[in-house]
Formats: structure tokens, C-alpha cells, sequence
């Protein structure tokens, strides 16, 4: 997904954000609804797999603490509430059957907490807040998808939540490079640093 011509959007407002010394990694929603031909919700490439797994192999060597997310609602869906009224595909959830499930390729490794959420954002509803203080993390790298959905709302929080969020441009994913696109430079702008794949293995690989 090459990045749209910098010239459609107008300069940005922002600085950039430094990463701290105590991260965590969040992989967002790499469950098999967005990568299921037969889902609503499935995206129209699996590319992002390769950089999150590259991604969440380089936070584990270095140490770093990784939590991964799925949403289920239960089986009547009473616990998705308007979203669920607003987005009936997100039904596909209900019951947390086999489309709330974390693909293989990014799949959780022995210890990682796997968050259960119902909304947007990682942190709504969640201990993830808890989670992230009791390790006394300073930043938060985020992958996963989607980029104008669970992935902005999460590192929108991060911000919210005293964090530095990173967001890694090539391991988020979107359901078109419009949205992807738009939504990035609006994070770089106003809530978070965006880095590429390289830029964060190099930051995670200085931490060793």
C-alpha cells in the first residue's frame, strides 16, 4: 500500500513525539474476521502480517511487554451496543467464535495477556491501562488493524493515558489506502509518531 502523494494533505501541525525507555506493544484485532474471504469485515490484503510478526519478534527479544487484543461479544450481542447497531457486521463476533480468533502468524507467545473488548479503542472497558501501569510503561507501539478504527482510537487513548504513542505504519491496515492514508498523517499530525517497520525494530533493538 504506497503512501498517497504528500501534497493532498495540508502541512502538518504537530512535533515530534520521542519514544520513552519503557514500552509496551499492543497488537490490535489480528483476528481472523479481517482476514477471512467470507467476512464482512476482511481486508483486502494480508501484508500487515509480515511487519507485526516482525514487529512483535523484535519487542520480545528485547524484552519488551506485548499484549494482543480480540473483540467477542456474547452470544446476543447485548454487550456491543450501539456499535453493534451501527456496524451489524461487527455480529460476526458474537458468541467469540472462530472470527474473534488472533491469526497464527501473530499469534499470542506463552505469558501475553490477550485483552476481550467490546469497543474501539484497547483501552475502553479493559485492564489495559492497569496492565501497561503495573510495568510502569512510558510508550506504547501499536500494530494491527484497522488503521482508521481500533488502531486510531487505541493510540488516541495511549495519548490520553500519559503514553507516547507509536504507531507502526507498516504493520497497521486498513480497508482502503484512502482511509489508511488520511488517518495516519492525522495521528502523525495531532496524537502520536508514526515510524516505519525499520525505524521501530531499530528502536527496540537500542533497548537490548
Amino acid at each position: 500500500m504506497s503512501p498517497l502523494p504528500a501534497d493532498m494533505f495540508p502541512p502538518t501541525l504537530g512535533v515530534g513525539l520521542p519514544p520513552g525507555r519503557r514500552p509496551a506493544l499492543v497488537s490490535v484485532d489480528l483476528v481472523q474476521a479481517y482476514f477471512d474471504p467470507g467476512s464482512a469485515l476482511c481486508l483486502p490484503s494480508e501484508a500487515v502480517l509480515g511487519p507485526a510478526a516482525r514487529v512483535l519478534d523484535g519487542a520480545r527479544q528485547a524484552g519488551v511487554p506485548v499484549v494482543h487484543t480480540r473483540v467477542a461479544y456474547d452470544a446476543g450481542g447485548a454487550d456491543g451496543g450501539v456499535f453493534l447497531r451501527k456496524l451489524p457486521a461487527l455480529a460476526g463476533f458474537a458468541g467469540g467464535g472462530p472470527l474473534s480468533q488472533i491469526v497464527k502468524e501473530v499469534a499470542p507467545a506463552p505469558g501475553e495477556p490477550v485483552i476481550v473488548k467490546q469497543y474501539a479503542s484497547a483501552f475502553f472497558g479493559t485492564s489495559l491501562s492497569s496492565t501497561l501501569t503495573s510495568h510502569g510503561v512510558d510508550t506504547l507501539l501499536v500494530v494491527g488493524v484497522s488503521t482508521s478504527g481500533c488502531v486510531r482510537a487505541t493510540a488516541v487513548d495511549a495519548l490520553q493515558h500519559g503514553l507516547v504513542p507509536v504507531v507502526v505504519r507498516d504493520a497497521v491496515a486498513d480497508r482502503a489506502e484512502g482511509p489508511h492514508e488520511a488517518n495516519l498523517y492525522d495521528l502523525q499530525a495531532k496524537y502520536a509518531q508514526v515510524v516505519s517497520e525499520d525505524e521501530a525494530l531499530d528502536y527496540l533493538a537500542g533497548l537490548r
